[in-house]
């Protein structure tokens, strides 16, 4: 089983420890993309419209001004780094030995990285992957090239449950025969609605969930809406020819 998780558009700082080594993240074989990126990355957080580039505001200048200095300033394990709704839920400091122990499985797209592990060692950067850089176009297009026969050949056979959200999940849509997308719906009576913010969190308790079980990891859809199931409300929809099956997780309002 592999679990994919989006990013957070926030990001926690280091204060100590090490610069950035790409040869040392995950998947070797990204390294000169990555090293394209990270390049075309600190060009742009140079430029006057950088901004705009990037999408930010003015009150997120800081970071941007820090896209600069990726290659010098300290990194952290991604699961540190990454903040915010999800990661919150998931509280990775806090999970049980076993847990711990499968955190292998757990993987993190990235606008600048393509994909990173868990104890990756990164910088807190700004950037996502809707992006279009000059030099790269929109980089979910851009990575899905390079991405798709790096983790074809890594993850064939794997169950995927992709936790991401659309634009990180076209950087690399996976087997639709292998994979199983998690969506999030509210349902009022009777009427489903899908959610955005609560998904973040209710997606993170799943990961937490799959991480802390003791019993086999699933390795079919099936066994994933039975895991699953266990703490959610749930409802599987097979794959069809193009599309991966679903996983569900209803929430009452």
């Amino acid at each position: 089983m592999i679990i994919l998780l989006p990013p957070s558009e926030g990001k926690t700082p280091a204060s100590t420890g090490p610069a950035l080594n790409l040869e040392d993240l995950a998947f070797p074989e990204l390294t000169a993309a990555r090293l394209e990126v990270l390049e075309a990355l600190q060009q742009t957080s140079a430029a006057p419209d950088a901004l705009q580039i990037l999408g930010v505001g003015p009150t997120l200048s800081g970071e941007v001004a820090r896209n600069r200095e990726l290659t010098r300033i300290p990194c952290a394990p991604a699961l540190q780094t990454y903040t915010g709704v999800l990661f919150a839920a998931l509280d990775a400091p806090t999970l049980t030995t076993t847990a711990q122990h499968r955190l292998g499985s757990l993987y993190v797209s990235s606008g600048l990285f393509g994909i990173v592990a868990a104890g990756d060692l990164i910088p807190a950067y700004r950037l996502a992957m809707k992006v279009r850089l000059p030099d790269t176009g929109v980089l979910s297009t851009w990575w899905k090239k390079r991405l798709t026969p790096v983790l074809d050949a890594r993850f064939a056979d794997e169950l995927v449950v992709d936790c991401r959200s659309g634009d990180y999940r076209k950087s690399w849509p996976g087997d639709p025969a292998h994979t199983v997308v998690v969506n999030v719906y509210t349902e009022r009576a009777g009427k489903r609605s899908v959610v955005s913010h609560n998904a973040k969190h209710t997606r993170g308790l799943l990961a937490r969930h799959l991480l802390e079980r003791t019993s086999s990891d699933p390795d079919s859809p099936q066994e994933l809406a039975g895991a699953a199931g266990e703490a959610f409300t749930v409802e599987l929809t097979a794959a069809g020819r193009r599309k991966p099956a679903e996983l569900a997780i209803i929430l009452t309002a």
